[in-house]
């Protein structure tokens, strides 16, 4: 499998970021990690070996991100210095990591995003604000809203990072929706241990997404399925076959 390494710095951000290229062709996707999470941790739980079909057979590439959860969404203090580093970050990735993107792929195509639990909540965010950049969406086991981790406190750029606040707002004829609906999206959640906040969450988007006519995959597995990689394997090797048909 290809494996290419970046560290490079960001103005955005004011220092250096690093991330990791895993296959050599195929759909490029951002791969969002979980709370707190950096960009090897995708590599250190074996997702790329647990999918290698997908990246070695040129169906896909993967680009893993470092998030700053711990300056944001996990932080303490300020909620809008917090929300306006989160920001920052979110320039980060949609200015200058898509930029490399497009250079490392040669690739000028509307990219994926992905992500395991926060990773989820951070795929479904990116591609619901900017579906002019992504149209594809895979998110597992995440949570939707913001109040999660800003409680009460409110403010245009927590609305805007909230898909169950700022969804049902979004007027009928808004582009966004056409776009959604050109698009591929995937919502996944099991109904096993530690699944149950993330459940009720995905449950609720769900009943906003069919209100406003938007229409994703949104699957319901087990009862026996939980909030961890091995199951996270199973579902990324599932839809990754409905996503990419004919490779495995």
């Amino acid at each position: 499998m290809n494996i290419e390494y970046y560290k490079e710095y960001s103005g955005q951000l004011q220092r250096d970021m690093e991330f990791k290229r895993y296959g050599h062709a195929g759909k490029p996707c951002i791969v969002f990690p979980c709370m707190n999470g950096r960009f090897y941790d995708y590599e250190n739980f074996h997702m790329p070996e647990a999918i290698a079909p997908f990246l070695d057979r040129g169906a896909l590439q993967l680009f893993c991100v470092d998030s700053i959860d711990g300056e944001s969404w996990t932080a303490q203090g300020d909620p809008r210095g917090r929300i306006e580093r989160h920001e920052a970050w979110y320039r980060y990735v949609t200015e200058e990591v898509m930029r490399r993107v497009y250079e490392i792929t040669g690739s000028r195509e509307k990219l994926m995003a992905t992500g395991c639990s926060m990773g989820a909540f951070h795929a479904a965010n990116f591609f619901f604000r900017r579906p002019d950049l992504f149209d594809t969406v895979l998110a597992l086991s995440g949570l939707y809203q913001a109040d999660y981790y800003f409680g009460n406190y409110c403010d245009d750029l927590v609305y805007l990072n909230s898909p169950i606040a700022s969804l049902p707002n979004l007027p009928p004829d808004h582009p966004y929706i056409t776009q959604y609906n050109n698009s591929r999206m995937i919502f996944c959640v099991g109904q096993g241990a530690w699944e149950d906040e993330l459940l009720d969450s995905t449950r609720r988007l769900d009943a906003i997404l069919q209100a406003k006519g938007i229409h994703a995959w949104v699957d319901y597995w087990g009862s026996d399925v939980n909030h961890d990689w091995p199951w996270w394997y199973k579902q990324m090797n599932y839809f990754l076959g409905k996503l990419f048909p004919g490779v495995v």
